[in-house]
């Protein structure tokens, strides 16, 4: 049997779950989580790899309406990724009602109606979810894209696991013949400095107010790798000076707690052992910034 090769983007508006699945697909973490809406600011590559071939799974920003730069950026992003990609992978969230932004995501597949109709596989995520609807959902996709064959849209839980691997399946059943892009080894092609920047944030995030997260971003300003051990200087970057005490915290326990939490999470992910100096500073007004945005989401 020849093996299969693909690249599959992952597309849905906000917090329906897209960097979960990818974890699970993956099974390690490649994709930072949090309930903060579009916490992912790049394409995130994953690389699931079976019998069957290689499926390379592009996670994308939460498609959200808005104005925003650093918004339209994002979107940029998501856009360029689909255009690009061999399989689409459209997550929609059964525990919501569909609103504006699910309906934004439809109509944009729906505008290559012709090119995605035989490459898109639909999952519909948080079925386990208390208030789950899973006919709100297929009345929505069969209202919105009634292209899709009912065959390719799946009940799953990116949580507990459940439909997981017929959803792997469908995929794998739709991707074109190719030889793989990377090695058995790979689930992952980040750099290790871009995967330690994420995890940062994503400590971050999660320990601080709802606007702030929104405000920040990490990098990597020094890394030193001498046998074993990996020294790592990163800064927390923030729009303004009096949003520096907030990650700092009182007696700087908040970004105490923020660097031992990253600690955690790091070494489940690298063998090696990892000092890590964390710091604070402002980069004024960043999400205005062209060159800034343009950096930040560039880097992988």
């Amino acid at each position: 049997m020849e093996k299969k090769c693909a690249f599959v983007t992952i597309i849905g508006r906000p917090s329906v779950g897209k960097s979960t699945l990818l974890n699970k697909m993956c099974g390690e973490k490649v994709a930072i989580v949090s309930n903060v809406p579009q916490t992912t600011r790049n394409a995130i590559r994953g690389i699931v790899n079976r019998d069957e071939g290689q499926l390379i799974f592009v996670d994308t920003p939460g498609r959200h309406s808005s104005a925003k730069k650093m918004n339209k950026k994002l979107m940029e992003v998501s856009e360029r990724s689909l255009a690009e990609s061999d399989l689409v992978l459209y997550v929609l969230d059964a525990s919501r009602a569909p609103g504006l932004e699910e309906e934004e995501v439809a109509s944009l597949l729906a505008q290559n109606e012709l090119e995605l109709s035989d490459k898109t596989i639909i999952a519909i995520n948080k079925t386990d979810a208390p208030n789950a609807d899973l006919n709100r959902a297929k009345e929505f996709l069969s209202l919105k894209l009634p292209m899709i064959a009912s065959e390719n849209i799946h009940a799953i839980s990116a949580v507990t696991g459940d439909g997981i691997e017929e959803l792997l399946c469908a995929l794998y059943a739709i991707a074109p013949e190719g030889e793989p892009l990377y090695g058995d080894e790979y689930y992952t092609d980040q750099e290790a400095g871009f995967r330690i920047a994420e995890i940062i944030r994503e400590q971050a995030i999660n320990r601080l107010r709802q606007e702030l997260p929104h405000s920040l971003y990490v990098e990597i300003a020094d890394m030193e790798l001498k046998e074993n051990n990996v020294w790592v200087r990163a800064f927390i970057l923030v729009e303004r000076e009096s949003q520096k005490g907030m990650v700092v915290g009182k007696g700087g326990e908040m970004i105490k707690k923020i660097r031992l939490a990253s600690l955690k999470e790091l070494k489940k992910i690298f063998e090696w052992k990892i000092d890590l100096d964390l710091r604070v500073k402002t980069s004024k007004d960043w999400r205005h910034s062209d060159h800034k945005l343009k950096k930040i989401i560039e880097q992988k």
